[in-house]
């Protein structure tokens, strides 16, 4: 695998990365990840870095304007470890792993499959590194529709948006695209691994949540496209109403200044910010909420912290779009998308019933364990291996 990224972090993609990983290994499958220098190595993982860029050796996670730099290094080291591995299957994820693994692959005579996880001219976008009426729009979107159209055997994507949206502007051929979700690790993220009554989570005391406080939760990127913004003008209106309710965010980077942002709203005694969580405590963290809520603002990307919080039993709030959708059916509580005012609605609404908020939690929890398990998921990547090295051979 090609991840051109810090594998591990404990966000977004990475989650996917090693979730895939794990479930192939159990399958038999010999995985190596081929990633940046940077990143936490994680037992039982063949992982193989870069050399570092001599001139930064420390970066926040993200978008980066060295990163053309990143995947020169990267390039060169796949190519080096490609030689060594002989695979039979370059697996490259996002557009980045899927040049590097599309050039790779015409070299040795092998399959390229991408793993799809949004467009790239619209993620550059949303992190405002690309201005859709720049003059470089047009050639960034071209470098889009080349790789995506002319390099791979097969493209998984993480739903049906995408798989959508590779079909109709992208022109990929449908025979060619294989929506494949996220999924959720239903014992890791388990209920049962935080059995605290309500109230009682150490995590209140830790960080001096009031006990009766219903608490709503968010842990992944602090980003503005992830919504963060919105949860704290939502805590500010939700105060003025004379709710008590706490926001607990989970994550980073960016902390101190949305720390600054809840204390200009007035309501920094009202969200917490736990900073980094790494992804083995994720569980016990987030057993400490109430509701889960998903602000995400972008519609190119998908979206793996639902498949948490529904393996952990957590009613979910989230904007109603066609990604969220796809995960929660109709046992997610939704808003209209950027409306913080409905979103404000739905989180005060859901924190006054909690007969709801269990049958929600249960019912989201079954759904994540019937619909979303990644051995099934890593059983459709297997076979698809397999027919695409029987064609090339």
């Amino acid at each position: 695998m090609i991840a051109p990224t810090s594998f591990f972090s404990d966000y977004g993609g990475h989650i996917r990365i090693l979730e895939e990983t794990r479930a192939l290994q159990a399958r038999g499958v010999e995985v190596a990840i081929v990633t940046y220098y940077k990143g936490n190595d994680v037992p039982g993982l063949d992982i193989r870095r870069t050399a570092p860029l001599p001139w930064h050796t420390d970066y926040e996670v993200g978008s980066s304007r060295h990163k053309l730099a990143f995947d020169a290094y990267l390039a060169v080291k796949a190519a080096t470890e490609a030689r060594r591995f002989r695979p039979d299957v370059i697996h490259g994820h996002m557009h980045e792993g899927a040049l590097i693994g599309g050039a790779l692959a015409r070299l040795r005579g092998v399959p390229l499959v991408f793993d799809f996880q949004g467009s790239l001219t619209a993620e550059m976008v949303d992190h405002h590194f690309l201005n859709p009426r720049g003059a470089l729009y047009p050639w960034a979107y071209r470098l889009e529709t080349a790789i995506t159209r002319r390099l791979p055997d097969a493209i998984l994507t993480s739903s049906g948006l995408a798989t959508a949206l590779l079909r109709d502007e992208f022109g990929v051929p449908p025979a060619r695209v294989h929506t494949l979700p996220d999924c959720a690790d239903t014992d890791h993220f388990n209920p049962a691994r935080a059995p605290f009554p309500p109230g009682d989570h150490p995590l209140r005391v830790q960080y001096g949540i009031p006990r009766d406080a219903i608490v709503v939760g968010y842990l992944g990127l602090l980003t503005d496209y992830q919504g963060i913004p919105h949860l704290i003008e939502a805590a500010a209106r939700l105060r003025q109403q004379g709710a008590t309710i706490h926001f607990l965010v989970m994550g980073y980077p960016n902390v101190e200044s949305y720390q600054m942002a809840a204390h200009a709203w007035g309501v920094d005694d009202r969200v917490t910010f736990t900073g980094r969580v790494p992804f083995a405590n994720a569980p016990y963290y987030l057993a400490a909420a109430d509701i889960a809520v998903a602000p995400k603002l972008s519609t190119s990307e998908g979206s793996g912290k639902l498949l948490n919080y529904m393996a952990m039993a957590q009613p979910i709030v989230a904007y109603d779009t066609a990604v969220n959708r796809e995960y929660l059916g109709d046992l997610g509580v939704y808003a209209p998308a950027g409306d913080v005012a409905a979103l404000t609605a739905a989180i005060a609404e859901l924190a006054a019933d909690p007969g709801r908020r269990r049958v929600l939690g249960q019912a989201l929890r079954q759904r994540a364990q019937a619909e979303f398990s990644w051995p099934a998921s890593a059983e459709r990547i297997a076979n698809l291996y397999d027919l695409l090295t029987r064609e090339v051979n």
